[in-house]
């Protein structure tokens, strides 16, 4: 048997569109693969928009206020470096986006993304435990993530 699989983000203002092609255009590999318009009796239409972003699948379903996205799901993106993390940082929290904990984000369009360089990944599974610890303590005082800082209070 053979499924096809894909997280679906619920949009209720009629941008899922421009979301999914912001998105695409900020992380390498990605794109808009099809978009479809449903009309849905006594509730009005709906567009579905199916996406993959560095190769990896989603849908956004624009349709309408019946549902608000919320924390409880992320985007997570496991950068290669700083530079990477500060980029993507800067282009979701521009133009409305906010700024959360620990590397949390929310986008212009509601969406929560979590945004870290593999280092810190490395750091805070460490096998030395009191690495991890000092990683995750200063972690857990930044935005974004700053991972010269976070290997400084390892280090320190």
């Amino acid at each position: 048997m053979s499924y096809s699989i894909r997280t679906c983000l619920w949009f209720r203002d009629g941008r899922g569109l421009e979301a999914a092609e912001f998105y695409c255009s900020l992380i390498p590999g990605s794109r808009v693969e099809e978009t479809s318009v449903v009309d849905n009796p006594g509730y009005g239409s709906s567009t579905i928009i199916n996406f993959s972003l560095g190769g990896v699948p989603y849908q956004i379903l624009d349709a309408g206020p019946y549902f608000t996205l919320t924390e409880a799901v992320s985007i997570s993106v496991e950068t290669a470096d700083q530079a990477e993390t500060d980029r993507l940082w800067a282009a979701l929290t521009a133009n409305g986006g906010e700024e959360g904990p620990c590397g949390w984000l929310k986008d212009r369009y509601g969406v929560s993304w979590q945004i870290f360089p593999k280092r810190l990944t490395e750091l805070t599974l460490h096998a030395d435990k009191n690495v991890a610890a000092k990683a995750i303590a200063a972690m857990m005082k930044q935005k974004k993530i700053d991972i010269a800082a976070i290997e400084t209070a390892v280090r320190g």
